[in-house]
């Protein structure tokens, strides 16, 4: 099933009240019309005209005059057609004045955002930690989808024109392509369950192989499990947050120092990461020498190199290659001063 399948179910849904009422009036005028011509030998014409007026009630008067048994087919008729004549006008007036229509066009309109998003974030799941995920992107002004089950949960999102969301399964296939996973940058997965986060790893790396994947765990046995399947990350909530309230009982002004070096938010970003791919072309393969020479306001605090090993404080000979970062500290002003001056523009 392809997305734009996925998108005529989707608003199948909203519409399904006024389909069947649609469908039985449809199916009320072609057994009409069939039975005046098998029972009065109208031909396909006059049977339509026929079934039209008297399903209506306008009153015209027979095309030829009734048999007996034509005079017992159309009291039926006019009994089965009078109630779901009712039932349509009730349905469509009904879609009207509730304002689905307007939700129709709403749900519409987002999944045409979705279809054309690039290298957007997919969050399954809005739960505690799918929602603390999905502030953090808001600040950093980053293109997301929510997909989520609870109906309640989509409701409150249809209030929130900012939020693009789909409602589904974040494990199955089609509704990860319908939230644009082979165009994603990253997917996080914060289901409640490992084994449905362990699902949507697998499915996700099999769609796409250069997707960064952030999964979530409730136990320490699904770490392996997940990184095994493809999660790029794996983090534990529970065990992260009794961690901090331990290390503020053994190194408490450490850790209040560190809380208070922020990434929270695009004007209160002290701790920044630059990747090789973001210098300009007169910046790459430079030594950190040439850099902090250049931008002595910001510090050079770590260092990521083409291996993926981690250096803290690094040397100052260290050069920037391909498939290396940078990671540097400084006040908003002095950060946003570096972004400015190295031409990097944040998504």
């Amino acid at each position: 099933m392809n997305r734009g399948s996925n998108t005529m179910l989707f608003n199948f849904k909203l519409f399904s009240k006024v389909y069947y009422a649609l469908l039985l009036l449809f199916l009320n005028i072609v057994g009409g019309a069939v039975g005046f011509v098998i029972i009065e030998g109208y031909d396909w014409i006059d049977a339509f005209y026929q079934t039209i007026i008297t399903i209506s009630t306008v009153g015209f008067g027979e095309v030829h005059q009734f048999t007996p048994t034509g005079k017992l087919f159309v009291s039926v008729l006019i009994i089965t057609s009078f109630g779901t004549f009712a039932y349509a006008v009730t349905s469509i007036t009904s879609y009207i004045v509730s304002g689905d229509y307007r939700q129709y066009f709403k749900d519409y309109r987002t999944m045409k955002e979705i279809t054309e998003l690039q290298d957007h974030v997919i969050v399954c799941g809005y739960g505690r930690v799918g929602k603390q995920a999905v502030a953090t992107l808001v600040a950093h002004h980053k293109n997301f989808v929510v997909i989520e089950q609870k109906e309640e949960i989509i409701e409150g999102f249809r209030e929130k024109p900012e939020f693009l969301y789909l409602q589904g399964n974040a494990t199955s296939d089609d509704t990860l392509i319908a939230a644009g996973i082979k165009n994603a940058k990253a997917i996080i997965t914060t289901l409640p369950s490992d084994s449905e986060n362990l699902f949507v790893v697998l499915t996700a790396r099999e769609l796409n192989k250069q997707l960064t994947i952030i999964s979530r765990a409730s136990a320490f046995s699904s770490i392996r499990k997940l990184k095994i399947a493809g999660a790029n990350n794996v983090i534990m909530p529970d065990s992260l947050g009794g961690s901090h309230m331990a290390q503020l009982v053994t190194n408490p002004d450490v850790l209040e120092f560190i809380d208070q070096i922020s990434i929270q938010g695009e004007n209160v970003i002290n701790l920044e990461e630059i990747d090789f791919k973001e210098l300009p072309e007169d910046r790459k393969y430079k030594s950190l020498a040439d850099l902090r020479e250049q931008f002595p306001f910001c510090n050079i605090i770590g260092f990521k190199n083409k291996e993926g090993e981690y250096i803290i404080n690094p040397g100052l000979s260290t050069e920037i290659v391909p498939g290396s970062k940078l990671f540097v500290l400084g006040n908003p002003e002095q950060i946003k001063n570096l972004n400015k001056q190295l031409r990097i523009t944040k998504s």
